[in-house]
């Protein structure tokens, strides 16, 4: 009952922060548009039927029941048609009618006297600098949340304390890797000199140890040597004598990485070993860090992006098939707060590595809004900068070339284009909702 409960209290933090990321976005849209003078007649967080709103001056607040975005209202969004009228009163087909009608709904926020406050009068760079605001926002609140997790929490890095310790020897190879210990099999070196998890390496051979990487150097170059190491355990320092015995780990690259070699074999290299694994410790880092962690982290997402057509086909492949998902790959809300009512009830974790881990999804979950918001296609924020760029291209080079104001870019014909982008997202959605609950992602084992 209390892993149920957990569970539901981590779906609920998460949705409480995604809800905050939407609302701080909204603001972010919100605050440039009234100070430039547009007439903002909604602001909502979430879509569908409206549970609650008030109204504060000339603007309606409130919050709809779906929280999957939110929105805010300007009035005349659309420039009128070419005649100067809203609309036409007949049509050529389907696509055409949705154009017409993008322009009559706009036309028809727009009441007598208010034609100057609408959005398509303002200049190139008001109109970006609104459309901008939202996913500013969030890749604020990501520099905050990270700077949070990096200067307040940390990065985890190996300290000089033992955090696991092998009970016999295994070759480093794809073959064996998940196997466990038989009678067969050596017994470890550290086990049999009697090193516990919790102690943490003090010198070796005399040799002060500082770091993890300096005691793994030097087991490394000492096959079949016995060394003289201290240990402290429970603020007592002990001497024990362990020799490494020769095995065969995987070979790693600059970057951490295995290296295979041509037939795709592990690539092993024989070194000392005695079976000990450090335990991982969060180390504050400088502010200096902050922003290329964010960085790191946008171009991921980016990457994300870049090849979703085949993101989508391996997730489609998981869900209605026998793949595994992704754990990089995109996810749904659902897959979001299932992660996240997981991390909550897992058994074992500290308090402290739980409100890491969920700030970290915050941090990431709002890169992620950042760049998916500013993707040029309608309805997305990305679209109507890139109709803003276009329209100020487009007078500067009739300006340049001393030709007519060719006028506002007509933003009202891409609403055919734009019906086909909600199709595919929502598509999209479907598909992603559906894969975390029959194939969720696995993150905590």
């Amino acid at each position: 009952m209390d892993s149920v409960l957990l569970f539901i209290l981590g779906v609920v933090i998460i949705l409480i922060g995604l809800a905050l990321s939407i609302a701080l976005h909204e603001i972010g849209h919100l605050v440039p548009a009234k100070l430039f003078g547009v007439k903002v007649t909604q602001y909502m967080i979430g879509f569908g039927k409206t549970l609650f709103s008030f109204r504060r001056g000339e603007t309606q607040y409130g919050v709809k029941a779906i929280p999957l975005g939110g929105y805010i209202s300007m009035i005349g969004m659309f420039p009128p048609g070419k005649d100067g009228r809203a609309g036409r009163n007949s049509t050529t087909g389907f696509m055409q009618a949705m154009v017409q009608d993008a322009r009559t709904a706009s036309a028809e926020t727009v009441a007598v006297g208010e034609e100057d406050r609408t959005f398509y009068r303002l200049p190139v760079w008001k109109r970006i600098v609104i459309m901008f605001g939202g996913p500013f926002m969030n890749l604020v609140i990501g520099i905050v949340l990270f700077g949070v997790l990096l200067m307040g929490f940390g990065t985890p890095q190996s300290s000089t304390t033992i955090g696991s310790v092998s009970q016999c020897v295994l070759p480093a190879t794809s073959a064996t890797t998940t196997k466990t210990c038989t009678s067969a099999d050596p017994a470890g070196p550290a086990a049999a000199a009697g090193l516990k998890p919790g102690d943490t390496l003090v010198s070796i051979d005399g040799t002060k140890i500082t770091s993890w990487a300096q005691s793994t150097a030097i087991i490394r170059e000492s096959a079949g040597r016995t060394l003289s190491v201290v240990v402290e355990r429970d603020g007592v320092e002990r001497t024990v004598a362990l020799t490494p015995k020769t095995n065969q780990v995987a070979k790693t690259d600059a970057a951490g990485k295995i290296v295979t070699n041509p037939d795709g074999s592990t690539a092993v290299l024989t070194v000392g070993f005695v079976g000990i694994g450090a335990m991982p410790e969060l180390v504050p880092q400088p502010i200096t860090a902050v922003l290329p962690a964010v960085g790191e982290q946008t171009g991921a997402v980016v990457n994300v992006f870049l090849h979703l057509p085949q993101r989508m086909v391996d997730v489609w492949n998981a869900a209605f098939g026998s793949g595994e998902r992704d754990p990089n790959g995109p996810v749904s809300v659902v897959g979001i707060g299932r992660a996240a009512g997981e991390l909550t009830a897992l058994d074992g974790v500290p308090l402290i590595d739980k409100i890491y881990t969920m700030l970290g999804m915050l941090a990431s979950l709002n890169i992620a809004l950042f760049v998916f918001n500013l993707v040029p296609l309608l309805p997305l924020d990305g679209g109507h900068i890139a109709g803003a760029l276009w329209e100020g291209f487009r007078r500067t080079m009739a300006k340049l070339f001393k030709r007519r104001d060719p006028g506002p870019v007509d933003m009202a014909k891409l609403m055919p284009l734009t019906f086909a982008v909600v199709i595919v997202l929502g598509g999209m959605s479907v598909l992603l909702m559906y894969a975390d609950i029959v194939k969720p992602i696995n993150l905590f084992g």
